[in-house]
């Protein structure tokens, strides 16, 4: 496997909202980029350059934010009702993200999934998808549609449909390797089909249906298992995906995330961080 050409960051939600805490243990396991919660950054919305402080304290940059159809229950792209609401939130956090210095907005579908998302509601969607896109683009800052299980947009028949009817110019692409994984398709094959249009990556690792709780030993207590686990705990084949950003050129952020850990966020993104220099040869600290 050739060296990754891009960049290494972690994602803040595994230490839910304790977000100073999040900055606080992301630096001294060594990461010097984070995706934040979109609610944080948005606190600091009239004062920003507090915000930059703080990050610069931890010596963090900020990769972007996660937006889209998310942050509202039951908001859908699909709704053209809601369409208004989710341009003007997006336009606000892609206002944050750029002073911040970074260019990426995470388009998340709406949820929860109830049914399979007919083709007029993907049409609904696109219409939103590029009105917000566009808003965001003319302020530096780059839409990607992001596929997520349990959503409006998880399968790959809709992902195809959205990806043909939104603009490339200013609809860039968002792949998640668990939930392209957990969906049915091949993280790799995405990559490579979407090339000129991945523009931000999601390294997440899926816990195997085989897996049982002795596969665990830091699980404390009775929990069940998770659905998405610290990398290399779970069934995905990460060299491949990492060979498909190589061989399109990708020299941009691949945040590493995991939703909830299986004993402490800090040792979690240990876990997290340890794969990803011993076993996927892509530095994490110092980078």
């Amino acid at each position: 496997m050739s060296t990754f050409k891009g960049n290494i960051a972690v994602h803040a939600i595994t230490w839910g909202e304790d977000h100073h805490k999040a900055l606080e243990e992301a630096s001294k396991l060594g990461y010097r980029a984070i995706e934040p919660w979109a609610s944080f950054v948005l606190s600091y919305e009239d004062r920003i350059e507090e915000f930059k402080e703080l990050l610069a304290r931890h010596n963090l940059a900020m990769t972007g934010l996660y937006g889209g159809a998310s942050g509202g229950m039951n908001r859908r792209f699909a709704n053209p009702d809601a369409r208004q609401e989710i341009i003007d939130y997006n336009v606000r956090l892609a206002r944050s993200i750029a002073k911040c210095g970074a260019e990426h907005l995470v388009f998340g579908p709406g949820g929860p999934r109830q049914k399979p998302t007919s083709l007029e509601e993907l049409k609904q969607a696109a219409v939103t998808i590029n009105e917000a896109a566009k808003r965001t683009f003319e302020l530096g800052v780059k839409a990607c549609l992001h596929p997520h299980l349990w959503t409006e947009v998880q399968d790959e028949n809709e992902l195809d449909e959205l990806m043909n009817l939104c603009d490339p110019d200013v609809v860039f692409f968002a792949p998640d390797s668990a939930h392209l994984t957990g969906a049915g398709m091949d993280p790799a094959a995405i990559i490579r089909k979407y090339r000129d249009r991945v523009a931000y990556v999601h390294l997440k690792d899926l816990t195997s249906k085989e897996a049982t709780k002795e596969d665990f030993p830091m699980l404390m207590g009775n929990e069940a298992l998770p659905v998405f686990c610290e990398l290399g705990l779970g069934s995905i084949d990460f060299p491949p995906i990492i060979e498909a950003l190589n061989e399109i050129g990708y020299k941009g952020w691949m945040t590493v995330e995991i939703d909830q850990s299986t004993s402490t966020p800090m040792q979690s993104l240990r876990i997290c961080r340890d794969f990803v220099e011993q076993q996927l040869n892509i530095p994490v600290r110092g980078a």
